[in-house]
């Protein structure tokens, strides 16, 4: 199945197709907004605002499985995500990412990229598995921020772990070429 195939809702309730985005770079985050990591919006904010006019998108997706960081409506979180981090970036509703009820679009994703790219001391993943809250399995989703990055044809090109920031330099330079393509 292509991404492209996949319907998803936006924070305000109207479903579209993410072939609205063929031939555009995206970056596919899911997001939560009381998670240690929510301060990168405004990375992603800064990310997007400097880079859509050359053809990226930033795709936030709300989600509530990693320890109850997403509780609000989705009124809430577009409130708090314009408020608080002036994201302009599109926002959908809020889906799961692992288990039984994971959304097609994280089907689609994980079986096209396993394994996520991490940072070089794995900072994240120790102080998960040392509060046992790592996913049950390696593929899974390990936490909120989570980046999968899709070339213009669809193509999953990587995927990111959480603490990996969009000013990472392996984040950047596969922007960068995918950009470029």
């Amino acid at each position: 199945m292509s991404i492209y195939d996949i319907a998803v809702s936006t924070i305000k309730g109207e479903s579209v197709s993410l072939s609205d985005y063929k031939g555009k770079v995206l970056l596919v985050v899911n997001v939560a907004s009381k998670c240690g990591l929510t301060p990168q919006y405004e990375e992603l904010e800064a990310l997007y605002k400097a880079e859509a006019a050359n053809g990226l998108e930033i795709l936030g997706f709300p989600c509530n499985q990693f320890l109850g960081q997403e509780p609000g409506t989705e009124a809430e979180i577009e409130q708090f995500c314009s408020l608080t981090y002036g994201v302009t970036f599109p926002m959908f509703a809020k889906i799961e990412v692992n288990g039984e009820g994971r959304h097609a679009l994280y089907q689609t994703l994980i079986a096209a990229a396993p394994q996520a790219l991490t940072t070089v001391d794995q900072g994240l993943k120790e102080k998960l598995g040392a509060k046992d809250l790592l996913p049950a399995s390696d593929t899974d989703i390990m936490w909120n921020f989570e980046k999968f990055l899709i070339a213009k044809d669809g193509t999953v090109l990587a995927r990111f772990a959480p603490d990996v920031k969009v000013t990472d330099d392996q984040l950047k330079a596969a922007l960068a070429d995918a950009l470029s393509a």
